[in-house]
Protein backbone atom coordinates (compact mmCIF):
# COMPACT_ATOMS: atom_id res chain seq x y z
CA UNK A 1 0.00 0.00 0.00
CA UNK A 2 1.05 3.62 -0.24
CA UNK A 3 0.94 5.77 2.94
CA UNK A 4 -2.18 7.71 1.96
CA UNK A 5 -4.10 4.50 1.27
CA UNK A 6 -3.05 3.12 4.66
CA UNK A 7 -4.50 6.08 6.55
CA UNK A 8 -7.66 6.04 4.42
CA UNK A 9 -8.15 2.33 5.15
CA UNK A 10 -8.12 2.64 8.93
CA UNK A 11 -11.57 2.02 10.44
CA UNK A 12 -13.82 4.83 11.62
CA UNK A 13 -12.78 6.14 15.04
CA UNK A 14 -9.60 4.04 15.25
CA UNK A 15 -7.36 4.63 18.25
CA UNK A 16 -3.73 4.33 17.15
CA UNK A 17 -0.53 3.93 19.19
CA UNK A 18 2.40 5.50 17.34
CA UNK A 19 6.09 4.71 17.87
CA UNK A 20 8.22 7.76 18.66
CA UNK A 21 11.96 8.34 18.85
CA UNK A 22 13.96 6.96 15.93
CA UNK A 23 11.17 4.47 15.19
CA UNK A 24 8.65 7.05 14.02
CA UNK A 25 7.68 6.78 10.36
CA UNK A 26 7.71 10.22 8.77
CA UNK A 27 6.10 8.76 5.64
CA UNK A 28 3.04 7.65 7.62
CA UNK A 29 3.01 10.83 9.72
CA UNK A 30 3.02 12.94 6.56
CA UNK A 31 0.12 10.88 5.22
CA UNK A 32 -1.83 11.71 8.38
CA UNK A 33 -0.97 15.37 7.78
CA UNK A 34 -2.31 15.20 4.21
CA UNK A 35 -5.48 13.41 5.24
CA UNK A 36 -8.69 15.28 6.02
CA UNK A 37 -9.87 12.66 8.52
CA UNK A 38 -10.71 13.92 12.01
CA UNK A 39 -12.23 10.73 13.45
CA UNK A 40 -8.90 9.05 14.25
CA UNK A 41 -6.97 9.50 17.51
CA UNK A 42 -3.24 9.09 18.07
CA UNK A 43 -1.15 8.37 21.17
CA UNK A 44 2.64 8.42 21.28
CA UNK A 45 5.77 8.94 23.36
CA UNK A 46 7.23 11.63 21.13
CA UNK A 47 10.50 13.28 22.12
CA UNK A 48 10.89 17.09 22.02
CA UNK A 49 13.56 18.15 19.56
CA UNK A 50 13.24 14.84 17.70
CA UNK A 51 9.62 14.09 16.79
CA UNK A 52 7.95 17.17 15.30
CA UNK A 53 4.73 15.82 13.75
CA UNK A 54 1.29 16.82 15.08
CA UNK A 55 -0.90 14.03 13.62
CA UNK A 56 -3.65 16.45 12.66
CA UNK A 57 -4.08 18.02 16.10
CA UNK A 58 -4.28 21.46 14.49
CA UNK A 59 -7.46 20.38 12.66
CA UNK A 60 -9.05 18.84 15.75
CA UNK A 61 -7.69 15.27 15.72
CA UNK A 62 -7.36 13.99 19.29
CA UNK A 63 -3.68 13.45 20.15
CA UNK A 64 -2.38 12.15 23.50
CA UNK A 65 1.28 12.76 24.32
CA UNK A 66 3.53 12.14 27.31
CA UNK A 67 6.05 14.82 26.28
CA UNK A 68 4.81 18.21 25.12
CA UNK A 69 6.75 18.99 21.96
CA UNK A 70 6.70 22.62 20.77
CA UNK A 71 4.74 21.57 17.71
CA UNK A 72 2.02 19.84 19.72
CA UNK A 73 1.89 22.72 22.19
CA UNK A 74 1.01 25.11 19.39
CA UNK A 75 -1.41 22.69 17.68
CA UNK A 76 -4.44 23.49 19.81
CA UNK A 77 -6.83 22.22 22.44
CA UNK A 78 -7.23 18.72 21.00
CA UNK A 79 -3.84 17.70 22.45
CA UNK A 80 -3.97 15.84 25.77
CA UNK A 81 -0.73 16.00 27.78
CA UNK A 82 -0.13 13.29 30.40
CA UNK A 83 3.02 14.11 32.45
CA UNK A 84 3.89 10.59 33.63
CA UNK A 85 7.05 8.67 34.45
CA UNK A 86 8.02 5.81 32.17
CA UNK A 87 6.60 3.01 34.32
CA UNK A 88 3.37 4.98 34.66
CA UNK A 89 3.28 5.55 30.87
CA UNK A 90 3.55 1.79 30.39
CA UNK A 91 0.70 1.13 32.83
CA UNK A 92 -1.41 3.79 31.12
CA UNK A 93 -0.82 2.26 27.68
CA UNK A 94 -1.59 -1.24 28.94
CA UNK A 95 -5.01 -0.02 30.06
CA UNK A 96 -5.86 1.53 26.68
CA UNK A 97 -7.84 -0.49 24.09
CA UNK A 98 -5.90 0.48 20.97
CA UNK A 99 -7.28 -0.50 17.58
CA UNK A 100 -3.93 -0.16 15.78
CA UNK A 101 -0.21 0.34 16.27
CA UNK A 102 1.90 2.28 13.77
CA UNK A 103 5.67 1.87 13.66
CA UNK A 104 8.76 1.60 11.51
CA UNK A 105 10.38 -1.84 11.24
CA UNK A 106 13.24 -3.51 9.45
CA UNK A 107 12.47 -5.69 6.48
CA UNK A 108 11.91 -9.34 7.52
CA UNK A 109 14.79 -11.71 8.11
CA UNK A 110 14.93 -15.34 6.99
CA UNK A 111 12.56 -16.29 9.83
CA UNK A 112 10.05 -13.63 8.77
CA UNK A 113 10.72 -11.37 11.77
CA UNK A 114 10.87 -7.57 11.46
CA UNK A 115 13.07 -5.81 14.01
CA UNK A 116 12.09 -2.66 15.92
CA UNK A 117 15.68 -1.47 15.43
CA UNK A 118 16.66 1.41 17.73
CA UNK A 119 13.16 1.92 19.18
CA UNK A 120 11.92 -1.01 21.24
CA UNK A 121 10.65 0.80 24.35
CA UNK A 122 6.82 0.53 24.52
CA UNK A 123 5.39 -0.73 21.25
CA UNK A 124 7.43 -3.93 21.25
CA UNK A 125 5.42 -5.10 24.25
CA UNK A 126 2.05 -3.68 23.18
CA UNK A 127 1.72 -4.46 19.46
CA UNK A 128 0.05 -7.85 19.96
CA UNK A 129 -2.83 -6.20 21.87
CA UNK A 130 -3.99 -4.23 18.81
CA UNK A 131 -5.84 -6.03 16.01
CA UNK A 132 -4.34 -3.79 13.31
CA UNK A 133 -0.55 -3.50 12.84
CA UNK A 134 0.54 -0.72 10.51
CA UNK A 135 4.19 -1.05 9.52
CA UNK A 136 6.63 1.01 7.53
CA UNK A 137 9.24 -1.53 6.42
CA UNK A 138 12.47 0.39 5.98
CA UNK A 139 15.35 -1.37 4.18
CA UNK A 140 17.92 0.73 6.05
CA UNK A 141 16.45 0.17 9.52
CA UNK A 142 19.10 -1.73 11.51
CA UNK A 143 18.17 -5.11 12.95
CA UNK A 144 18.94 -5.22 16.68
CA UNK A 145 19.27 -7.98 19.27
CA UNK A 146 17.44 -8.31 22.58
CA UNK A 147 13.88 -8.52 21.24
CA UNK A 148 12.62 -10.86 18.51
CA UNK A 149 10.61 -8.19 16.71
CA UNK A 150 7.25 -8.55 14.99
CA UNK A 151 6.37 -11.40 12.62
CA UNK A 152 5.80 -10.13 9.10
CA UNK A 153 2.72 -12.34 8.87
CA UNK A 154 1.16 -10.40 11.78
CA UNK A 155 1.19 -7.12 9.84
CA UNK A 156 -2.11 -5.91 8.42
CA UNK A 157 -1.13 -2.66 6.63
CA UNK A 158 2.34 -2.31 5.10
CA UNK A 159 4.36 0.23 3.18
CA UNK A 160 7.94 -0.39 2.12
CA UNK A 161 10.06 2.70 1.68
CA UNK A 162 13.63 3.75 2.40
CA UNK A 163 13.70 6.59 4.92
CA UNK A 164 16.63 7.99 6.90
CA UNK A 165 16.42 7.66 10.67
CA UNK A 166 16.27 10.69 12.93
CA UNK A 167 19.77 11.99 13.60
CA UNK A 168 20.37 13.73 16.92
CA UNK A 169 21.75 17.26 16.46
CA UNK A 170 25.49 17.46 17.18
CA UNK A 171 26.55 19.06 20.45
CA UNK A 172 29.66 21.15 20.98
CA UNK A 173 31.80 20.98 24.10
CA UNK A 174 32.08 24.13 26.18
CA UNK A 175 33.82 25.11 29.41
CA UNK A 176 30.74 24.63 31.57
CA UNK A 177 29.90 21.12 30.36
CA UNK A 178 33.60 20.20 30.45
CA UNK A 179 33.90 21.28 34.08
CA UNK A 180 30.75 19.41 35.07
CA UNK A 181 32.01 16.29 33.28
CA UNK A 182 35.33 16.48 35.15
CA UNK A 183 33.55 16.59 38.51
CA UNK A 184 31.31 13.70 37.49
CA UNK A 185 34.24 11.51 36.44
CA UNK A 186 35.68 11.63 39.97
CA UNK A 187 32.55 9.92 41.28
CA UNK A 188 32.64 6.94 38.90
CA UNK A 189 34.98 4.06 39.52
CA UNK A 190 35.97 1.16 37.31
CA UNK A 191 33.24 -1.46 37.10
CA UNK A 192 30.31 0.94 37.44
CA UNK A 193 26.97 0.38 35.70
CA UNK A 194 25.73 3.55 34.03
CA UNK A 195 22.36 5.06 33.15
CA UNK A 196 22.07 8.43 31.43
CA UNK A 197 19.16 10.65 30.52
CA UNK A 198 18.69 12.61 27.35
CA UNK A 199 20.53 15.88 26.78
CA UNK A 200 23.88 17.51 26.16
CA UNK A 201 25.19 17.37 29.73
CA UNK A 202 24.77 13.62 30.37
CA UNK A 203 26.50 12.93 27.07
CA UNK A 204 29.41 15.22 27.95
CA UNK A 205 29.75 13.60 31.37
CA UNK A 206 29.91 10.10 29.98
CA UNK A 207 32.44 11.26 27.42
CA UNK A 208 34.77 11.98 30.33
CA UNK A 209 34.86 8.30 31.33
CA UNK A 210 36.86 6.93 28.42
CA UNK A 211 39.85 6.20 30.68
CA UNK A 212 37.73 4.07 33.02
CA UNK A 213 37.54 0.31 32.60
CA UNK A 214 34.96 -2.49 32.95
CA UNK A 215 32.01 -0.11 32.77
CA UNK A 216 28.55 -1.42 31.93
CA UNK A 217 25.56 0.38 30.41
CA UNK A 218 21.97 -0.21 31.48
CA UNK A 219 19.93 2.75 30.30
CA UNK A 220 16.55 3.62 28.85
CA UNK A 221 18.27 5.56 26.09
CA UNK A 222 21.75 5.71 24.60
CA UNK A 223 23.49 8.16 22.30
CA UNK A 224 26.84 8.26 20.56
CA UNK A 225 28.49 8.34 23.97
CA UNK A 226 27.85 4.59 24.34
CA UNK A 227 29.71 3.90 21.11
CA UNK A 228 32.54 6.23 22.15
CA UNK A 229 32.98 4.32 25.43
CA UNK A 230 32.94 1.03 23.52
CA UNK A 231 35.55 2.21 21.04
CA UNK A 232 37.74 3.55 23.87
CA UNK A 233 37.87 0.14 25.54
CA UNK A 234 36.09 1.45 28.63
CA UNK A 235 33.30 -1.15 28.62
CA UNK A 236 33.27 -4.63 30.07
CA UNK A 237 32.61 -7.60 27.81
CA UNK A 238 28.87 -7.45 28.49
CA UNK A 239 25.81 -6.40 26.50
CA UNK A 240 24.85 -2.72 26.36
CA UNK A 241 21.25 -2.80 27.59
CA UNK A 242 18.84 -0.09 26.40
CA UNK A 243 15.41 0.51 24.92
CA UNK A 244 16.14 3.44 22.60
CA UNK A 245 19.07 4.72 20.58
CA UNK A 246 19.19 8.26 19.30
CA UNK A 247 22.32 9.59 17.67
CA UNK A 248 24.31 9.69 14.47
CA UNK A 249 24.30 7.38 11.47
CA UNK A 250 27.49 5.90 12.93
CA UNK A 251 25.53 4.81 16.01
CA UNK A 252 22.70 3.31 13.95
CA UNK A 253 25.19 1.27 11.97
CA UNK A 254 26.89 0.03 15.15
CA UNK A 255 23.79 -1.10 17.05
CA UNK A 256 23.30 -4.07 14.75
CA UNK A 257 26.20 -5.62 16.69
CA UNK A 258 25.40 -8.31 19.31
CA UNK A 259 27.08 -6.00 21.84
CA UNK A 260 23.80 -4.05 21.97
CA UNK A 261 20.58 -5.49 23.38
CA UNK A 262 17.32 -3.55 23.01
CA UNK A 263 14.66 -4.36 25.60
CA UNK A 264 11.16 -2.99 26.32
CA UNK A 265 10.41 -0.63 29.21
CA UNK A 266 9.09 -3.58 31.22
CA UNK A 267 12.74 -4.66 31.45
CA UNK A 268 14.83 -1.48 31.25
CA UNK A 269 12.81 0.42 33.87
CA UNK A 270 11.75 -2.46 36.12
CA UNK A 271 12.68 -2.02 39.78
CA UNK A 272 13.54 -5.73 40.37
CA UNK A 273 16.02 -5.70 37.47
CA UNK A 274 17.53 -2.36 38.49
CA UNK A 275 17.92 -3.49 42.10
CA UNK A 276 20.34 -6.22 40.99
CA UNK A 277 22.79 -3.87 39.26
CA UNK A 278 26.22 -3.50 40.84
CA UNK A 279 27.82 -0.09 41.37
CA UNK A 280 24.85 1.54 39.66
CA UNK A 281 25.24 5.25 38.83
CA UNK A 282 22.30 7.21 37.41
CA UNK A 283 22.98 10.47 35.62
CA UNK A 284 20.22 12.92 34.73
CA UNK A 285 20.05 16.63 34.05
CA UNK A 286 17.72 19.15 35.66
CA UNK A 287 16.36 22.58 34.87
CA UNK A 288 16.70 23.65 38.50
CA UNK A 289 17.57 22.26 41.93
CA UNK A 290 16.35 23.93 45.11
CA UNK A 291 18.14 24.25 48.45
CA UNK A 292 16.30 21.23 49.83
CA UNK A 293 17.85 19.11 47.07
CA UNK A 294 14.65 18.76 45.06
CA UNK A 295 15.14 18.47 41.29
CA UNK A 296 12.90 20.18 38.71
CA UNK A 297 13.05 18.91 35.12
CA UNK A 298 9.57 19.26 33.65
CA UNK A 299 9.04 22.96 32.90
CA UNK A 300 10.93 25.35 30.64
CA UNK A 301 10.44 28.96 29.55
CA UNK A 302 7.30 27.96 27.63
CA UNK A 303 5.72 25.95 30.45
CA UNK A 304 5.40 22.23 31.13
CA UNK A 305 7.14 20.03 28.57
CA UNK A 306 7.35 16.59 30.15
CA UNK A 307 6.76 14.40 33.15
CA UNK A 308 9.50 12.69 35.16
CA UNK A 309 10.34 10.45 32.18
CA UNK A 310 12.63 7.61 33.20
CA UNK A 311 14.48 9.58 35.89
CA UNK A 312 12.08 8.56 38.65
CA UNK A 313 12.26 4.85 37.80
CA UNK A 314 16.05 4.88 37.75
CA UNK A 315 16.29 6.89 40.98
CA UNK A 316 14.12 4.34 42.74
CA UNK A 317 16.01 1.44 41.19
CA UNK A 318 19.38 2.87 42.17
CA UNK A 319 18.17 3.30 45.75
CA UNK A 320 17.28 -0.40 45.86
CA UNK A 321 20.66 -1.27 44.33
CA UNK A 322 22.59 0.87 46.81
CA UNK A 323 23.80 3.00 43.90
CA UNK A 324 24.55 6.67 43.33
CA UNK A 325 22.02 9.15 41.89
CA UNK A 326 23.59 12.19 40.24
CA UNK A 327 21.93 15.34 38.90
CA UNK A 328 23.87 17.74 36.65
CA UNK A 329 23.06 21.29 35.59
CA UNK A 330 24.84 24.58 34.88
CA UNK A 331 24.90 26.95 37.85
CA UNK A 332 23.12 29.69 35.85
CA UNK A 333 21.07 30.15 32.72
CA UNK A 334 22.46 31.85 29.62
CA UNK A 335 20.83 35.09 30.82
CA UNK A 336 22.46 34.79 34.24
CA UNK A 337 19.56 33.52 36.36
CA UNK A 338 20.48 31.04 39.07
CA UNK A 339 19.53 27.42 38.49
CA UNK A 340 20.11 26.66 42.15
CA UNK A 341 16.94 28.16 43.59
CA UNK A 342 15.20 28.88 46.89
CA UNK A 343 13.39 26.06 48.71
CA UNK A 344 10.32 25.05 46.68
CA UNK A 345 11.27 27.78 44.21
CA UNK A 346 11.61 25.74 41.04
CA UNK A 347 9.41 26.13 37.97
CA UNK A 348 6.81 23.42 37.59
CA UNK A 349 6.36 20.36 39.80
CA UNK A 350 9.13 18.58 41.68
CA UNK A 351 10.51 15.77 39.50
CA UNK A 352 12.81 14.06 42.03
CA UNK A 353 12.31 14.55 45.75
CA UNK A 354 15.17 15.30 48.11
CA UNK A 355 15.24 11.58 48.88
CA UNK A 356 15.82 10.71 45.20
CA UNK A 357 19.00 12.78 44.71
CA UNK A 358 22.43 11.95 46.15
CA UNK A 359 24.81 14.36 44.42
CA UNK A 360 24.24 17.60 42.51
CA UNK A 361 26.98 18.83 40.16
CA UNK A 362 27.51 22.22 38.55
CA UNK A 363 30.66 23.61 36.96
CA UNK A 364 31.64 24.85 40.45
CA UNK A 365 31.75 21.43 42.08
CA UNK A 366 29.78 18.51 43.45
CA UNK A 367 27.40 18.80 46.40
CA UNK A 368 27.11 15.45 48.16
CA UNK A 369 23.76 15.51 49.96
CA UNK A 370 23.91 12.07 51.50
CA UNK A 371 23.63 11.74 55.25
CA UNK A 372 23.54 15.42 56.18
CA UNK A 373 20.87 17.67 57.73
CA UNK A 374 18.89 20.39 55.96
CA UNK A 375 21.28 23.19 56.94
CA UNK A 376 24.35 21.40 55.59
CA UNK A 377 22.55 20.39 52.38
CA UNK A 378 21.68 24.02 51.72
CA UNK A 379 25.23 25.14 52.51
CA UNK A 380 26.72 22.63 50.05
CA UNK A 381 24.29 23.62 47.30
CA UNK A 382 24.98 27.34 47.76
CA UNK A 383 28.70 26.53 47.47
CA UNK A 384 28.22 25.21 43.92
CA UNK A 385 25.79 27.94 42.83
CA UNK A 386 26.76 30.95 40.72
CA UNK A 387 28.47 33.27 43.22
CA UNK A 388 26.43 36.22 41.95
CA UNK A 389 23.42 34.60 43.62
CA UNK A 390 25.00 33.29 46.82
CA UNK A 391 23.71 36.11 49.03
CA UNK A 392 20.19 35.83 47.66
CA UNK A 393 20.17 32.07 48.16
CA UNK A 394 21.47 32.38 51.72
CA UNK A 395 18.77 34.89 52.56
CA UNK A 396 16.09 32.68 51.02
CA UNK A 397 17.31 29.78 53.11
CA UNK A 398 17.23 31.84 56.31
CA UNK A 399 13.67 32.93 55.49
CA UNK A 400 12.65 29.32 54.91
CA UNK A 401 14.18 28.31 58.24
CA UNK A 402 12.28 31.04 60.06
CA UNK A 403 9.01 29.91 58.51
CA UNK A 404 9.44 26.14 58.64
CA UNK A 405 12.45 24.79 60.52
CA UNK A 406 12.95 27.07 63.54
Amino acid sequence: MNPDDVIAALPQGARILVQGGAGESRALAHAVRRSTRTDLSFTGVWLPGVNTETYGAERGVRVTTFFMTPQLKSAGASVEFLPFGYSDIRECLLRQPFDAVMTMLSTPDAAGLCSFGPAVDFIAELWSRAPLRVAHLNPIMPRTDGHPGMPCEALTHVIELEESLFVAPPTRADKVSGAIATHFATLVGDGATLQAGIGKLPGACLGALEEKRDLRIYSGLIGDWALDLLDAGALADAPIITGLALGSERLYQAIASPRFEFRPVSHTHAAPALAKLENFVTLNSAVEVDLLGQSYSEAGPDGLASGPGGALDFARGAKLAGGLRVIVLPAATASGESRIVAPNGGKGPVTLSRFDVDVVITEHGAADLRGVAHEERARRLIAIADERHSAMLLESWRGYCRRVLD
